[in-house]
């Protein structure tokens, strides 16, 4: 599979879990605003919510899948493979129960570091422990999905785990519907928040049953046995456990941005979540799926001496990554007031929330390049099983991150803290690419630079047009739905024509590219099947 078909795969399935999850984000503002219930429960999800990214997005799946893949395509093959993946999950599934466990008994004292501040407020502390304990399970389930995500995606199947996510928002929203209905039977806030809460947990047994059943559709048979510390399994360990930090810089930085935002007034942790929710569209959509597509390759290059055929790939998923993202940055900044105001606004959701979201917005997604690039840039060391330089990258980043937030918080209060979020990013994409260009791992050729120019360039001709066309329409954007509906379709549409159009005009997309991705050709070579060569 050519590299854009693998990406195409991922970030078209993903691009439905985010839209399932923006649904989801949309009625929830609606239905609890930003009050007491709303950030109780934003709270009990972000903590398996970040372990699920930090598992299934970033650790166990850069340590897992090299070394599964190695041994697929050793001199093993399948047994070998088999044997080792049912050594790591015989070990796994013992610690995930143990650490859920003690984690469930330390609650209140977890919740208490996180939001010290909710203690102040009569009921949301305690309310915030009792979700907590209901979704935690949560964490488990979903580390077991990312093993068996990782095995799949070993075998470039990559569907049946972009789709999982999917799931979980399918459950949340039901779950939210069956609030709703017995809150108009006579209960409160506190009613959804718990129902919501139960349906975390019940979509990880969802999501664990759909990828088990995908495991042995495609025919890979794991023996559960007495856990086994082998070499290998050791081994494992000793990357995940730096990964986990390396890896997961963005995720951490959400629990340092959790700490600060529950010192802020009631309802700044949801604000900032579901500001969150537009940043992480365009994320979740490009980078994790440059990332987990790019991984199995490169490490198949490496392992096989292709230095060459590794700089090429990771310098086309870098446009590619770039061609998306430094338009949906710049759309983003500019039209966050319209997005807002017509996705979130109504319900128990103000429009002074939705002016202090919108400046959340803004001051996130001038991270967002960054973001997506560390998704491209680390797996060049997961891929050569090195995982501590990320981790002192993400030292410096986060170390980064909390003197930004002890300096800019009080003074600009939410927002703020959003900005430091996005310029603690953009350092460790910094350190990152500096490194791997100082090992000669990767570096910018002219040819990418002169594109990323040319990007740049497109991305300028489009912010002009919508920073004119925003007070055009402004009046639509919390009108009737239809009326919201159109404007911010003309916004889009202007600015896709406005990117695009510009975009080939300068050369920014290679019309040739375009080409070669729609013809067949006969007699593929592997090197072909595995990346789009760019001339």
């Amino acid at each position: 599979m050519s590299l854009l078909k693998n990406v195409g795969t991922i970030g078209g399935l993903t691009a439905v879990s985010r839209v399932f999850g923006f649904v989801r984000d949309m009625l929830l503002a609606r239905v609890l605003g930003a009050g007491l219930a709303a950030d109780a429960f934003q709270l009990a999800f972000i903590l398996p919510n970040t372990f699920r990214r930090l598992f299934a997005e970033g650790a166990f799946s850069v340590a897992f899948v090299p070394m599964y893949s190695r041994e697929l395509h050793g001199e093993g093959g399948e047994e070998a493979a088999s044997r080792f993946a049912g050594d790591v999950l015989s070990v796994f599934v013992w610690v995930l129960l143990g650490f859920s466990a003690i984690a469930m008994l330390a609650m209140p004292g977890i919740v208490w570091l996180l939001a010290s501040d909710f203690s102040h407020i009569p009921g949301k502390f305690e309310l915030a422990v009792t979700l907590s304990r209901i979704t935690f399970p949560y964490l488990g389930l979903i580390s077991l999905v990312a093993m068996f995500s990782g095995l799949l995606n070993a075998r470039s199947k990559f569907g049946p785990g972009a789709i999982a996510p999917v799931l979980l928002n399918i459950a949340l929203i039901s779950s939210l519907g069956v609030g709703w209905y017995l809150r108009r039977l006579g209960g409160d806030d506190v009613v959804v928040a718990t129902a919501l809460s139960w349906g975390v947990a019940a979509a990880g047994l969802l999501q664990l049953a759909y990828l088990s059943w995908e495991v042995r559709r495609a025919g890979v048979r794991i023996a559960v046995k007495l856990p086994r510390l082998t070499p290998e399994v050791r081994r494992l360990g000793m990357l995940i456990l730096p990964a986990t930090f390396g890896a997961g810089i963005y995720q951490i930085s959400q629990f340092v941005d959790t700490f600060f935002a529950t010192s802020l007034p009631q309802g700044s942790l949801t604000l900032l979540k579901m500001g969150d929710r537009l940043n992480q569209m365009p994320l979740g959509i490009v980078g994790i799926a440059l990332g987990t597509a790019i991984l199995p390759m490169l490490a198949r290059h490496i392992h096989t001496g292709e230095a060459a055929e590794a700089q090429r790939l990771q310098a086309n998923a870098f446009e590619i990554g770039t061609l998306l993202t430094l338009p949906a940055a710049a759309a983003l900044a500019v039209c966050a007031p319209a997005f807002v105001t017509a996705f979130f606004v109504g319900g128990k959701f103000t429009a002074a929330d939705g002016a202090i979201m919108a400046d959340i917005v803004m001051a996130l997604v001038a991270g967002l390049p960054a973001y997506v690039i560390v998704k491209i840039l680390n797996p060049g060391f997961f891929a050569r099983e090195d995982t501590r330089t990320p981790v002192w990258t993400a030292v410096a980043a986060l170390g980064f991150n909390i003197f930004l937030n002890l300096v800019v918080v009080r003074p600009f209060g939410i927002v703020g803290l959003a900005g430091a979020t996005a310029a603690s990013a953009t350092l460790n994409c910094v350190l990152l690419y500096a490194i791997l260009h100082k090992r000669g791992w990767f570096h910018f050729t002219w040819r990418l630079t002169g594109k990323i120019a040319r990007q740049l360039v497109a991305t300028g001709v489009m912010a002009a047009l919508l920073w004119w066309l925003m007070p055009q329409l402004e009046s639509h954007y919390a009108g009737h739905w239809f009326e919201r509906a159109w404007s911010l379709a003309l916004l889009v549409g202007a600015g896709l024509v406005a990117f695009f159009g510009t975009a080939f005009a300068v050369g920014a997309v290679d019309k040739s590219v375009l080409a070669q991705l729609r013809r067949r050709r006969p007699a593929r070579t592997k090197a072909d099947d595995e990346i789009l060569e760019v001339e």
